[in-house]
């Protein structure tokens, strides 16, 4: 009797381990291939508003970037358990996201792949329902950095949070506490050894509110390298109005050397659209 490779890898993969597998794989309408298919007909474009913009940059060809075709990085994510791309797991099952973020950053990010880069993202996805902006008892910490480990081969990969059980260590991955309410947390973080050099991408996936972001921005934005990139996640829409004015009436003038961007990322699967801020560092 003919054997299926779908019959050996239920009988020598936990299942935990088949259910990723085939749900990343064929699950219908919420797989790779067939959305892989699906993105060659419908195509969406993110809504992008500049500031200090620059017509050679990284950042002017995000206008062309189609969020709805799935990519190696949303694989990566997806199977880590990160929510950055358009599905998500919670326990052993996989349901659809709220992100194309992953779109985006594979766009920005892949030219980049095989080089020796320095990457941090703050918030590494608490599990704990009592600390703020929590990923509820289902999540899964850390998952985006090992996403950035295996997308980025030749990086460092550090990371920060404010709940300090969930900091870990693995290998090309190191994690710090930070509480990013805290101008002086954020100072302490900087000053440790293995972060003084900066960062080629620097990622705030933290507490989502407009007074968190801007106190990690303050803090943060200096450490990113003449090339490089910071990136604020989950923008709230209410505050959309709030970042248009700072960012053309304070930070496209404090930092004449850094490009920005407010990118609307849009997602069939979520009535309000997501929201990246982009700055790429010129000088």
């Amino acid at each position: 009797m003919m054997t299926y490779p779908r019959q050996v890898l239920r009988r020598n993969l936990s299942p935990a381990t088949y259910n990723r597998l085939r749900y990343t794989w064929w699950l219908g309408g919420r797989s790779y291939l067939p959305r892989l298919v699906a993105s060659s007909m419908r195509k969406a474009a993110p809504t992008i508003h500049y500031f200090n913009g620059r017509p050679e940059s990284s950042l002017q060809q995000l206008r062309s970037v189609n969020v709805l075709a799935p990519t190696r990085l949303c694989r990566l994510m997806t199977w880590y358990g990160s929510d950055k791309g358009s599905m998500t797991w919670y326990g052993n099952y996989q349901t659809m996201g709220y992100h194309n973020y992953t779109t985006v950053y594979s766009a920005l990010f892949t030219p980049l792949r095989e080089r020796p880069l320095r990457v941090f993202e703050l918030g590494l996805g608490s599990n704990n329902p009592n600390m703020p902006a929590n990923m509820s008892v289902e999540g899964r910490p850390g998952a985006s950095l090992r996403g950035w480990r295996d997308f980025l081969p030749q990086a460092r990969v550090y990371g920060a949070d404010l709940d300090r059980d969930v900091l870990f260590t693995e290998e090309r991955i190191k994690t710090y506490y930070c509480d990013q309410c805290d101008a002086t947390a954020i100072a302490n973080l900087w000053a440790e050894p293995e972060l003084r050099d900066g960062m080629d991408i620097l990622i705030e996936d933290g507490m989502h509110s407009y007074e968190a972001n801007i106190s990690f921005l303050n803090g943060s934005l200096g450490q990113v390298r003449p090339g490089g990139f910071y990136v604020v996640e989950d923008i709230q829409r209410q505050t959309h109005g709030q970042w248009l004015d700072v960012l053309e009436d304070e930070y496209s003038k404090r930092y004449p050397g850094y490009e920005f961007a407010l990118v609307d990322v849009p997602n069939l699967h979520n009535p309000n659209s997501n929201t990246l801020l982009i700055a790429q560092r010129h000088t």
